[in-house]
Order: C-alpha cells, then sequence, then structure tokens
C-alpha cells in the first residue's frame, strides 16, 4: 500500500467517524464528570467563554438539525487539525531541508589500509 492510498484513507475514517459516527456518542456523564457531580464539584461550574462561538458547545451555531450540526462541527474539526497539522509537518520538513547535509566519511578509503 503506498502512503498516498494510506493517507487519504485515514482521511475518509476520521471524516466518517467525526460526520456521522461522533452523533452516536453518549451523552451521559463519563467518569470524571460523574465523580465530580458525586462530590458536589460540578457546583462550582461555570459556563466556558467560548460557548457562544460559531462552534460552541459540539455543534455549528446557526443550524437547528442537532444531526447535521455535531457532524459538520466534527468535519470542520477535522479540517482544522489537517491544516494546522500539515502545516507544522510541512514547515519543519521545509527547515530540515535547508540545512546543509552532514559529511560522509569515505567507508572504502577508510577499509583500506
Amino acid at each position: 500500500m503506498t502512503t498516498k492510498r494510506f493517507l487519504i484513507g485515514f482521511l475518509l475514517v476520521s471524516l466518517v467517524l467525526a460526520g456521522i459516527v461522533s452523533f452516536y456518542a453518549s451523552a451521559d456523564p463519563d467518569g470524571l464528570e460523574k465523580v465530580a457531580e458525586d462530590k458536589g464539584i460540578s457546583a462550582k461550574e461555570k459556563d466556558h467563554s467560548l460557548k457562544d462561538s460559531p462552534l460552541g458547545d459540539y455543534g455549528v451555531k446557526g443550524i437547528d438539525n442537532s444531526r447535521l450540526s455535531s457532524g459538520l462541527s466534527g468535519v470542520i474539526g477535522v479540517g482544522a487539525v489537517l491544516l494546522v497539522g500539515g502545516g507544522l509537518f510541512w514547515g519543519v520538513r521545509r527547515r530540515g531541508s535547508s540545512a546543509p547535509a552532514p559529511e560522509r566519511e569515505e567507508t572504502a578509503a577508510a577499509g583500506q589500509g
């Protein structure tokens, strides 16, 4: 399998998981939230400052269909991670290729003596 085919497959699986399967995730609190509720820690909970942002609360603001809103939010998240991660990878790769190549020892000359 080529690297290109692997990356395309990985992207497709990521988009399906983020766009479709994520809607079926449990709405019940996870372990940390459950303990916070049981111990009264969640009573001190405050709303996040980005709650009303375009992608706040795991959905896209302005889209009333919750399934479409959460799926689109997941797809946008995958795209954002791809752009940021790809940009960082590209930048590091370019920076590494501009460095001078290390000098090689002539192994054939060293072996003859």
